[in-house]
């Protein structure tokens, strides 16, 4: 691929979890801004690739263990078994051929998307990934989190008081009321040259990019766990350059306005992006049934981030 290419990926998130830290509640900074990690964008990418098909390395999976003491139990499987499984290798620990095994990561479209560490006994091997994607920061100001009670059918066998035993045990699901997160992303196709170079992958090629530009546009969206219900993809801009152009982060470009009816995502990048040699091609996916975009950018096209029919976007 002949290009750089730059962009934002948007995910509303309305009576749900889209990033929990350990106490439940969703991410926040330590001045109290709600945020997503890469990870949460990152980890529908990789489920909806593997329901694809695609060869999926860095994803929890699981293997039935047996044991005299503790008879057939469920574990997830560790790096060297999960690289074993998908790539049928029967020992990891017998294969001294690096080549072979560098290839086989770079088969992997999680891989070859965004980079790994793969440090199993006699490969320490780190690839650093064409693509790139940073935090994404919640721009709706009026997020609040709301903590519901639920109850559960059955009864808590060992609670200490006779009289709670007979009672159904509690729960909690913690939700925010609504959010709207835009995550940067930065792709960079010279990232494995020297792989190419060393012969063990052909390089982030146009079908990866297509790959990565479908998960972009529907992860979130197909992602239906409890508390991501309510979490769609709804918003991604993409900024294709010549290889030798280099865009800041463009989310900090990217502002939000709540609506009666409708939502307003402003793009404030047009005093940078028109006046740049290199451009070669701008899109902007959206939901046109809920938000409106406010955008000065010069040849720009508009498309409905669900049927992908160009529209109208002004």
């Amino acid at each position: 691929m002949n290009k750089r290419v730059y962009g934002v990926i948007g995910i509303s998130s309305k009576m749900a979890n889209w990033n929990a830290d350990f106490s439940g509640y969703p991410k926040t900074t330590s001045d109290g801004e709600t945020f997503g990690s890469d990870k949460a964008l990152k980890y529908p990418m990789k489920k909806l690739w593997e329901n694809q098909g695609e060869k999926i390395l860095y994803i929890k999976s699981m293997k039935f263990v047996e044991s005299k003491k503790e008879g057939i139990t469920l574990n997830p499987r560790s790096l060297k078994e999960r690289y074993e499984n998908i790539f049928e290798v029967e020992d990891l620990k017998n294969c001294k051929d690096t080549k072979e095994v560098l290839s086989n990561l770079f088969n992997a479209l999680d891989v070859k998307n965004f980079g790994a560490t793969f440090a199993e006994e006699g490969n320490n091997i780190s690839i650093t990934g064409a693509v790139q994607i940073g935090q994404g920061f919640n721009k709706y100001e009026g997020t609040n989190p709301e903590e519901q009670q639920i109850l559960s059918p059955f009864r808590a066998d060992k609670s200490t008081s006779t009289e709670e035993a007979k009672n159904s045990t509690l729960g909690t699901k913690i939700v925010s009321n609504e959010a709207h997160y835009f995550y940067p992303f930065a792709i960079n196709p010279r990232a494995y040259k020297e792989f190419v170079e060393l012969g063990v992958t052909g390089g982030y090629s146009e079908q990866d990019y297509k790959k990565f530009k479908e998960a972009s546009l529907v992860s979130a969206t197909a992602f239906n766990t409890n508390s991501k219900v309510g979490c769609e993809n709804e918003f991604a801009l993409f900024v294709e350059t010549n290889e030798d152009l280099y865009l800041p982060n463009l989310s900090d470009y990217i502002e939000f306005k709540k609506g009666d009816d409708k939502n307003t995502i402003k793009i404030t990048c047009e005093d940078l992006v028109n006046t740049l040699e290199g451009i070669q091609n701008i899109e902007i996916y959206y939901n046109p049934y809920t938000t409106d975009i406010d955008c000065n950018i010069k040849n720009a096209k508009f498309f409905n981030i669900f049927t992908k029919k160009e529209v109208d976007g002004m």
